[in-house]
């Protein structure tokens, strides 16, 4: 089975740059998921494959965040909030932020159920300048952590999307520079070992333990593409149970139309 994720950073940008189909067709994957569609319902009608199931999870602010999974196998169900609630801050302290379950309302998250596993598609808040929303980032984390383990017990997990972390220093270019920025903090690193810990396996550190230089995200300012200064914020990770099924975890650099590539999971399911 191959399954895809991308975040397209605006999904109508990709397909009027003609972008999205191409790469669609080309991997010819059995789940296609995507993150930061930036529309609402009937905003676009995709023209994907026959045989093809639209889950779609969209932000009530328009333009704005927002996730899909497209399937061949019909979902059994899908889930689309954590249930945040007001009071699950409890980070690092108090900033002023809103209550965290307006993180719900942003189409962060399209959980599918299939008949042998469960599909997460999620688009993780980003902490922002200065930090400024790293107590909902943190909120969002812990929540999502409970949740997928929830699900774990019923059936293997398969998550996937934009998690907005670099996990390790080999995950992102100048970690140094980057250690108290957005995406490299120890708590949002530490958010992600607690992921792991709680049942899940990095597939593509699964099988590329060592590799550096293998990134999903770049800066659209400084060239940063082009010199390859990047971040990998992209991730499938599946329960442990499924880790000796990988059979190839991938990033592809080359697929262009957003700040994100894609990346992808084989797996034998």
């Amino acid at each position: 089975m191959r399954c895809i994720s991308w975040n397209v950073n605006g999904l109508r940008a990709v397909i009027n740059k003609g972008l999205f189909y191409t790469a669609f067709e080309a991997f010819d994957a059995d789940v296609f998921a995507l993150q930061e569609i930036k529309l609402q319902a009937g905003q676009v009608d995709l023209e994907l494959p026959e045989g093809y199931h639209q889950t779609w999870s969209y932000a009530e602010k328009k333009g704005y965040a927002g996730t899909a999974v497209f399937s061949r196998e019909t979902p059994l169900q899908t889930i689309h909030t954590l249930g945040l609630k007001p009071g699950d801050t409890g980070g690092t302290g108090d900033h002023g932020l809103p209550d965290p379950s307006i993180l719900d309302t942003e189409g962060r998250l399209c959980a599918v159920e299939f008949e042998r596993y469960w599909f997460i598609c999620c688009y993780t808040p980003n902490s922002q300048d200065e930090l400024r929303r790293l107590d909902l980032r943190l909120a969002w984390g812990r929540a999502f952590t409970r949740f997928a383990k929830r699900l774990a017990k019923r059936k293997p997990v398969v998550i996937c999307g934009d998690l907005n972390v670099a996990h390790t220093e080999i995950d992102l270019k100048n970690p140094k520079t980057n250690h108290f920025n957005a995406g490299f903090t120890d708590e949002e690193r530490a958010d992600f070992s607690a992921l792991l810990k709680a049942g899940f396996t990095d597939s593509f550190r699964h099988l590329h333990p060592e590799t550096t230089g293998a990134y999903s995200w770049w800066s659209f300012r400084g060239r940063a593409r082009e010199n390859n200064a990047g971040w990998r914020i992209d991730y499938f990770v599946v329960s442990n149970d499924l880790a000796p099924l990988i059979s190839e975890a991938s990033i592809y650099p080359e697929v262009t139309g957003s700040d994100h590539c894609p990346i992808g999971l084989e797996i034998e399911l």
